[in-house]
């Protein structure tokens, strides 16, 4: 319980200024100060880019829809106790959006769509609202408003869909490696199943929920990982993958997922033009690489007990002139490391110089940046490693350089 503690998201929050919450904002309502802000744009960042690269196409929609959109998707009343409630505009009833599955359908719609565009990975960070209980709330891990690295991938047949939830895989476990995340040991996988015989929280198909069951379990075996299967965890619309992790506290979330989607091809009547020129109904895929925002963010600020890796981390590096006479030099220096996107401060406090390198071993920062006479005379600094120790001195030009490739290497 101890060391649960230690590395409770909620504690190194706080103690390392990532962000807070306010009573008067409203419970549940995350406020990121100006690190936490820092690493949440670094992972959007990150995830967008790798998105891109493997063929996503990131798009932006409205934080607010009227409510028949969410009455055509089926998500209302499957979802209304998680919704908030319906906002009022000119006669008509709008919500926040607690998904954007529907958003993303629309847009598929907006013209007509031929089988060489498919499969079309439609994604975007998408800012969401969904009512919580008050006591399930838990810091960033149950919010009730968050960012979702969501996607949509409309596919031309059962085939492709197979296909594209084995690349979603693919790119989550790439993500849980550069995280540092290992399976079996900081995350599992779970077979999420339906219940044939709720068709209030289910959407009625047998047949089509046994095979996609049974398409993803065959997906799961061909990719040689253990899983678990579990009833009635599915989304109303299909089964799904899920990618469990545990809190510090051992409490089990899913970080990611990908699902499989009975419904929403038809609730939107998702076509496309064939090869045979006629038209045919497509098949849909969810997937959230990397989760919320917030949600992950408690989950790496536990599992690195708050000292992030360099290319994450907040202040990557922080100079230490020893007295007044160096600050001149140490403010050449940063301005040096400023030019190549290093984030870094610079420390001008009266404070000694151990005291200086307490202060940034208790905020995490991965190098501490000594200058001092000779490092003045040299036009040198030495450097202090968070994890391996001291690491001599170092011209600004090679320390420049040894920075900006550990950040893009994301060691």
């Amino acid at each position: 319980m101890s060391e649960a503690n230690e590395r409770d998201h909620k504690k190194l929050g706080k103690e390392l200024e990532l962000f807070t919450f306010s009573d008067t904002v409203g419970k549940g309502l995350p406020l990121w100060l100006p690190k936490g802000a820092t690493v949440r744009r670094e992972l959007e960042r990150f995830i967008v880019d790798e998105e891109i690269r493997r063929g996503y196409l990131h798009v932006r929609t409205p934080d607010i829809a009227k409510l028949d959109l969410y009455k055509k998707s089926g998500h209302y009343p499957y979802y209304s106790d998680s919704m908030y409630a319906p906002i009022k505009i000119d006669d008509e009833e709008f919500m926040l959006r607690p998904m954007t599955c529907p958003h993303h359908f629309e847009l598929y719609l907006s013209k007509p769509r031929s089988y060489r565009e498919l499969p079309m990975r439609i994604a975007e960070l998408a800012q969401l609202y969904r009512y919580e209980q008050s006591g399930e709330l838990m810091g960033l891990q149950r919010v009730r408003a968050f960012c979702l690295s969501d996607a949509h991938i409309i596919c031309k047949d059962e085939e492709q869909a197979v296909e594209e939830m084995g690349k979603a895989l693919d790119l989550i476990e790439f993500v849980n490696k550069i995280f540092g995340l290992e399976y079996g040991k900081d995350y599992r996988y779970r077979l999420s199943q339906g219940d044939r015989a709720n068709t209030e929280k289910y959407y009625k198909d047998d047949a089509g929920w046994e095979k996609a069951e049974s398409l993803l379990r065959e997906l799961m075996k061909s990719r040689g990982v253990e899983f678990e299967e579990v009833k009635d965890e599915a989304a109303f619309y299909g089964p799904k993958i899920d990618v469990q992790m545990k809190n510090a506290n051992g409490k089990e979330d899913t970080a990611f997922t990908v699902q499989y989607d009975l419904s929403s091809p038809q609730r939107f009547e998702l076509d496309y033009t064939g090869e045979d020129g006629k038209q045919h109904r497509a098949f849909v895929v969810h997937r959230s690489s990397i989760g919320a925002i917030e949600r992950i963010m408690a989950f790496l600020i536990e599992h690195y007990e708050g000292a992030f890796p360099l290319w994450l981390s907040p202040v990557q590096a922080k100079i230490l002139p020893i007295g007044e006479a160096h600050f001149a030099y140490a403010t050449e220096v940063m301005d040096k490391l400023k030019a190549a996107n290093i984030r870094v401060e610079l420390d001008v406090s009266d404070e000694t110089l151990g005291k200086k390198i307490r202060n940034v071993k208790t905020e995490k920062i991965p190098y501490a940046l000594v200058i001092g006479d000779k490092e003045v005379a040299d036009k040198r600094v030495t450097i202090e490693n968070r994890d391996r120790g001291n690491e001599g001195a170092s011209a600004i030009e090679d320390l420049t350089e040894k920075l900006k490739t550990e950040i893009e290497d994301k060691k």
